[in-house]
Parts: structure tokens; sequence; C-alpha cells
């Protein structure tokens, strides 16, 4: 009874291990903002692991600004999340990847004389359409110079400490450069975006000689003190061209960055894995959404600077940098102990029940065995041929039941032994007995 029914238990906690570690697990994903390339970006990176039928499963929701995609990470009401720490940063926010980094500068045109921040006191700066986030960031670099940002300047002439902010749609540009109606363009974007790259063009289109200046941050370490959530970036000689080279020379800046971050208690292994299937799917997604080649690991020097930066990492994220990701015993090392610890009990409980039911079997072989002794004692001192009869029936019907216990499991030598010898000897001692009484036995 004990046996079967520990058996069935057993296979019923190996089912349910089975289905856990099979089923995929389904991560909620916040998204955002509305109309950029990160929602597109894991839209389709939630497509393909579906497609690849991984265990990890993707649920994309979707909303206007990061400012409220971090906001559900920090309630926990998503276990993964888009966001830019300098807007929002949520306390249980761990960067898994960097999904697309923002540099801020200036394109003006060489005969501007604009080669500094401080220069472009006065002065008007196209941009395109643009988020708050951008306009905030560009008013503290400003400020951190001594200058004020008006996003709403009228036209005439500014202040000698004033920066006006002036909105332009990207086919004026060139026009607006040559007629005045701004000085430079500035930029909160990937450095190396399509959008930049024609903006540069167009730039230089509107100088006389052709030549761009790009203006970046060269006091960044300053910078990144007062605002520790922004980053360093550099926009490398020749990006724009090379022949004349634009940049001439490295240009050091800041800027802000879009991240894939997941909540800080979301297990290690899940952390490693939604980051290994990112960047092996990178060239995948590229074909279809271009943005997945701007995907880049953090920055970090060592694990210690990972964990402890103002923008930490996720253990998990560093387990696959650092190529130390869990195998499969760690990772399901509480199941398979659970188990063997019940597989165990199971074992111990059948080997006991094993013992008992042996014994108990032994035990009634020596009962029977003492029994047809004492029958053997008894049919030497009887003399009633009735009495006699029923004896050498009950001799039978214990040596059956000694069988039928021999048959069912195997019983040791010795006790069988003694048991055959017993019966042996009462079916003699009876029949001699009813002999002598005067009644053959056949």
């Amino acid at each position: 009874m004990w046996l079967p029914l520990g058996l069935g238990l057993l296979l019923v906690l190996l089912t349910v291990a089975a289905v856990h570690l099979t089923r995929p697990t389904t991560l909620t994903i916040a998204v955002a903002p509305s109309g950029g390339t990160e929602p597109a970006l894991l839209r389709a990176y939630a497509d393909e692991l579906a497609r690849r039928k991984l265990g990890i499963r993707l649920k994309v929701v979707a909303f206007g600004g990061v400012r409220e995609s971090a906001e559900t990470l920090k309630a926990g009401k998503a276990d993964l999340a888009v966001v830019r720490p300098d807007v929002v940063m949520p306390g249980n926010g761990l960067t898994l990847a960097v999904l697309r980094k923002l540099a801020a500068f200036v394109a003006a045109p060489g005969a501007s004389g604009s080669k500094t921040i401080s220069d472009l006191a006065g002065k008007r700066l196209g941009m395109l359409a643009s988020r708050t986030a951008d306009r905030a960031l560009l008013r503290d670099l400003i400020a951190h110079h001594g200058l004020e940002l008006q996003t709403d300047a009228p036209g005439g002439v500014l202040g000698s400490k004033t920066v006006a902010l002036v909105p332009i749609e990207e086919a004026d540009v060139t026009a607006a450069l040559r007629d005045g109606r701004i000085d430079a363009m500035v930029l909160v974007t990937t450095p190396t975006s399509p959008a930049a790259r024609r903006v540069m063009g167009l730039v230089g289109e509107a100088s006389e000689d052709g030549e761009v200046t790009l203006i970046g941050v060269p006091d960044a370490p300053a910078v990144l003190a007062r605002w520790p959530r922004l980053q360093p970036i550099t926009v490398p000689a020749a990006l724009y061209g090379g022949n004349p080279r634009l940049p001439a020379e490295d240009v050091a800046t800041v800027g802000s960055s879009y991240r894939l971050m997941a909540r800080a208690d979301l297990s290690r292994s899940l952390a490693a894995e939604v980051t290994q299937h990112l960047f092996e799917m990178r060239a995948a997604l590229a074909d279809s959404v271009p943005a997945a080649e701007e995907v880049s690991h953090p920055d970090y020097e060592d694990t210690a600077d990972a964990t402890s930066a103002r923008l930490p990492i996720h253990p998990g994220a560093l387990d696959y940098y650092e190529r130390e990701q869990e195998t499969f015993i760690e990772r399901y090392e509480s199941w398979i102990y659970l188990v063997a610890i019940f597989g165990g009990g199971v074992g111990s409980t059948a080997a006991w029940l094993r013992q008992r039911i042996g014994r108990k079997r032994r035990e009634r072989i020596e009962v029977a065995t003492a029994r047809l002794l004492e029958l053997r004692s008894e049919a030497r001192r009887e003399t009633d041929r009735e009495r006699l009869k029923a004896m050498a029936g009950e001799v039978d019907d214990l040596a059956g039941s000694i069988a039928r216990h021999a048959l069912n499991k195997p019983t040791e030598l010795r006790t069988l032994g003694a048991a055959n010898v017993a019966i042996d000897a009462a079916r003699s001692t009876v029949r001699r007995a009813l002999a002598s009484a005067g009644k053959p036995v056949g």
C-alpha cells in the first residue's frame, strides 16, 4: 500500500518539476517612448523569442514616455523596462544593456566663428522635433556655462547670455542657416544615426566654405559630477567624412542613454538569459530594425565598478558579460535537491516496507512451523482416529500456507528448510498414529 503511494507521489513531483522547467517564463516589459526606435526594437525581440521557441517570452506594454515606463518598473508592475536615467531612475532598476546612446553636440557652419558653448551666447540653435527630456538636458548644459536657454524666444536681438532654441524641420535646415534664422544646429541623438549624418550634410551645404564645426562638452568630468546620470560620449574623428575629416578630431561631450533595465530582484539566471538572447539576436533584429546595431553593453572596468556605479549593472547581465552564467545544476539546484531528498525518502520508505513485509512473512512461516511441531507432538499421544484426521488436514493447510508465502516473495533458505522438515515430520507422525489406530494411510 505505502510503496505504490510513495512512487505515485514521486511521479507527481517529477511531473511538476518537468512542467516547471520546460514551460517558458513570461516577463512583462514596459517600452517607450512612443514613436521611438526602442519600442520597435523590443517588439521585434519579443517576436523573435517566440519564433525560436526559447524559454523566455516578453509581454510588451507600451507607454508614451520613458517616465511612465520607469515608474511602472519602480512600482513592480513590470519585470523589464526602457529607462532614460536622466529623466527618471527607478530605485529598483539595474541595467541589462544600453539600447542607444544619446550625445549632445552642436554643428555650426565653419564661418560662424563658434568653437565652444560660450560662443553660442546670443545665437539661435535649430533643433529637429525634440522631446521634453532633450530640451531639459540642453538647458542644464547651457546653464553650466553661464548661459540661459530660451525655448520660446521671439524674433529680434537676444540677450548677451541667452541661447534660443528654434524648432525646425529637416528640409528647412540649409535655408534657415543661409537666411540667418538660425546660427547652428543642436542635436541630442545617436552620433551614428542616419538623421545625424543628414544634418551634418545640410549644415555643410549652408556653409560658404563647406566646413562644419562640431561643438561638444569638453569639461565632461565636471558636468558628470553635477549630473551623475549622464555619461561621457566621444564623437570620433572623421565620423561624418574623411576628406576633409569631419570632425577633424575626436569631440568629447556628454549625453544620456536609453537602457533596458530589470528589477533588482529578477533572478540572475533570467536576467542573464534575456541579455544573452538580445545580443545573440542583434544581427537578426537589425534586418528589420536597424537600431539593433546600436545595442551595446554598459561601460565598466571590473565587477566592483559595475555593481557600485551610479548606474549599476544587474548581476545576471554581468554573468553574461563575464561568461559566468549559472550552469543547469546551479540554476535548478533547489528542484534537484528537493527531488533527491523526496526520492531518497521514498526509497528509504520502500526499503523499510520491504523489510517489514519480509519480517512478517518470515514470522508467519515460523508460526506455522511451530504449529507443525506442536501437531507432531500431539499426534504421538493422540489415539482418536477423527482427531488424527483433523490433524492431518491441518498439516496440509499449514504446508499450503507456507508454500504460498514462499511463492509470493523469496524467503530465507534456513526458514524454508526448517518449515519443510517440520512438514515432513508432522505428516509422518500423523500417518503412523493413524496406522496404529487401525486406519491405514494410502
